[in-house]
């Protein structure tokens, strides 16, 4: 087990890998797919109700890494994510994964009014 502040990219990938293994569990999957049917297309819901279980679940999986299993740890895995992101493109599209449990996908319009 290493120090989070070490925490190498290809270490990273594993620990968003396993997060994804959980997320997508038997164990898991079907209780998210229901917080999911609960909150429907609201995000407020989705963020009151799918969000902190995709944490909870996070949480679970970062502290057999040496992160805290509190908000300070998870706020350390998230920031240390984000460096890692700007410099590994698989650590970015992992963590894009993830969050799509609890963000819906989101299409940008090309269609842009320019009356204004």
């Amino acid at each position: 087990m290493s120090s989070p502040q070490s925490v190498s990219v290809d270490q990273m990938r594993q620990i968003l890998n396993e997060i994804i293994d959980a997320l997508e569990s038997p164990d898991y999957a079907s209780k998210l797919d229901e917080a999911k049917e609960a909150a429907g297309n609201e995000m407020l819901k989705m963020m009151q109700i799918v969000f902190p279980m995709v944490v909870q679940i996070e949480m679970e999986t970062i502290k057999h890494h040496g992160f805290n299993n509190s908000r300070e740890g998870i706020v350390q895995f998230t920031q240390l994510i984000r460096d890692l992101e700007s410099i590994d493109g698989e650590v970015a599209r992992l963590h894009t994964q993830i969050r799509s449990h609890y963000l819906p996908p989101v299409s940008i319009s090309s269609s842009v009014d320019t009356s204004l």
